[in-house]
């Protein structure tokens, strides 16, 4: 569930959009200046702000949004991409933690991240092994 409302912003143009995509496509810096004052962001807000301008840089249309930290597992299940019922027997199996709300599972959005960020440093590991001849 947002925290607030969703704000929708339609792709850029496509000459706008290629300017912009060659302009990240060939700088290791991006600064950000709020009211003419530079301001160095932490990495997580520099990758959302990355990958933000990257998207509209292909001209796509984004939705920017907030999400609340404890999540439902249907909302989690959409997180992650995956089944509720998938989701629900890995929290049964301790494979990600739960919070109960008297009968009501509740999943923090950090635990999920962390899930998904496991799951692509697996794909990644099982990718190299084959690669190197080295798969089991």
């Amino acid at each position: 569930m947002a925290l607030i409302a969703p704000r929708v912003t339609a792709g850029l143009p496509a000459g706008e959009a290629g300017t912009l995509a060659r302009a990240l496509a060939d700088s290791n810096d991006i600064t950000v200046f709020v009211d003419g004052t530079v301001h160095r962001l932490p990495a997580q807000a520099r990758d959302a702000v990355v990958d933000l301008l990257a998207r509209l840089g292909r001209g796509e249309t984004v939705t920017v949004s907030s999400m609340e930290e404890m999540l439902t597992t249907s909302q989690a299940a959409e997180l992650a991409g995956i089944s509720h019922t998938y989701l629900r027997n890995m929290t049964d199996r301790g494979e990600i933690p739960v919070e109960y709300r008297g009968s009501h599972r509740r999943i923090r959005q950090a635990d999920i991240m962390a899930w998904l960020q496991a799951q692509q440093q697996k794909r990644a590991a099982t990718r190299a092994d084959s690669s190197n001849g080295t798969g089991e």
